[in-house]
């Protein structure tokens, strides 16, 4: 089964420097039947003004992805780690027992727009930790590329939890046939441009729940950038963090 999620569905947050579009309940957008996916808890598809951003503000027990479609975002935070990370760049901020960021745009004249995404980790209280690589559009052209995972397989970041990522590239003729193991759940989510998946159309910021599906076939795409999240076959409630 796939329940497919529009983007004109989601919640919205217009503040004038931030225009955010919330997949799952957030903040003050709050709906009972999205209150997240198994352990996929977030994701904000944000766009920030030029040099504007959220200034320092803690968190804790998440275990925080950023991935950048377009600009540039500036990362710090009390772990002591600064970065600059621009469309290609993956990072991953474990809260664990606590940590304080800030996330900016890093250019005075451009807007960048970028994806926040939350897991719901196994332990709470653990050591904050942050990581992140570069993963080139060759990696993922015509392919889901394997970006976050719980072991660090195939150079991704490593997630505290049981949850795979993946990101793809799909363009005119480019296909790509991922198999699901049959106690697994998925969550897709389109970034930009449009893809067809199992016979159904999805556009830019449209996603969908996956259950009891033993494969996806991604075709059709028309600049594509997908994100494919191999979950636990968990139905939970999250409470808001």
């Amino acid at each position: 089964m796939i329940e497919q999620r529009l983007a004109e569905q989601r919640g919205v947050a217009d503040h004038g420097w931030l225009n955010s579009h919330h997949t799952f309940s957030f903040a003050n957008y709050w709906d009972p039947a999205q209150t997240g996916f198994s352990d996929l808890l977030v994701i904000n598809d944000d766009r920030v003004a030029p040099a504007r951003g959220f200034g320092a503000h803690p968190h804790r027990n998440m275990e925080i992805i950023s991935y950048v479609l377009e600009g540039a975002l500036e990362h710090k935070d009390s772990m002591g780690t600064g970065s600059v990370i621009v469309p290609g760049d993956v990072q991953l901020m474990s809260a664990g027992s606590g940590v304080t960021h800030s996330e900016f745009n890093h250019s005075s004249t451009d807007g960048v727009h970028f994806l926040q995404i939350w897991i719901v980790p196994e332990a709470n209280g653990t050591q904050p930790g942050y990581q992140q690589i570069s993963v080139a559009d060759s990696e993922k052209r015509g392919k889901l590329r394997l970006i976050i995972s719980p072991d660090g397989q195939e150079g991704s970041l490593k997630v505290r939890q049981d949850v795979r990522i993946y990101a793809g590239l799909f363009d005119g003729a480019e296909q790509q046939t991922m198999t699901l193991p049959a106690d697994r759940y998925a969550y897709i989510h389109v970034a930009r441009g449009s893809v067809t998946v199992n016979g159904i159309t999805f556009k830019a910021g449209d996603g969908a729940r996956v259950r009891n599906e033993t494969e996806l076939h991604f075709t059709a795409g028309d600049k594509a950038e997908v994100l494919l999240f191999d979950l636990r076959p968990l139905e939970v409630n999250h409470p808001q963090r």
